[in-house]
């Protein structure tokens, strides 16, 4: 007879609950790793449904939440591009400009871990629009490319969670 008080002890012998807590951590560092730009988060969510959709002791269901978490990091990655750019594009702020954020991102991120590469971003994305535009215009143009990056992560977060959420269902019901 069951005693519904207590709490039991997990069982790490079974492989099952093994890889779910491997694919629980890895969603966890995959969802961080969209807000701390280290790591390819939302690939890394999706991974880890993969390895506890292929691996793991659930269902039948666990094949549809994979499809769904499929669909939807694929939908994520093409609107955390296509959309950003389109506002990048509007607002006039050329490749040349993010590419010299990125190369002053990547420089920063060795000099300052973690933060340096926002900053170096940009540090980059600033001093190559004050040399295109001026003084007076680099700061509203850095804004704007800002504001796309700012998006694009929120797509990327939102995507990451989506797929967290989807196998949380599927751990519940599959």
């Amino acid at each position: 007879m069951r005693d519904y008080g207590t709490v039991e002890p997990m069982d790490l012998s079974d492989s099952g609950t093994t890889v779910t807590l491997i694919a629980g951590i890895a969603m966890l560092v995959g969802v961080l790793g969209v807000v701390i730009p280290v790591l390819p988060g939302l690939l890394l969510c999706w991974a880890a449904v993969l390895l506890w959709a292929l691996l793991g002791d659930a269902g039948g269901g666990r094949w549809v939440v994979l499809a769904l978490a499929t669909l939807l990091a694929l939908a994520g990655t093409l609107i955390k591009y296509l959309w950003p750019g389109k506002r990048l594009k509007n607002t006039g702020v050329p490749t040349t400009s993010l590419l010299a954020g990125g190369v002053l991102g990547v420089i920063g991120f060795f000099v300052v871990p973690v933060v340096g590469l926002v900053l170096g971003f940009v540090l980059g994305l600033f001093l190559a629009e004050r040399v295109r535009l001026g003084p007076g215009q680099a700061w509203p143009s850095t804004r704007a490319a800002l504001g796309a990056v700012g998006l694009s992560l929120l797509v990327e977060f939102t995507a990451a969670l989506g797929v967290a959420a989807i196998w949380v269902a599927g751990l519940i019901w599959a």
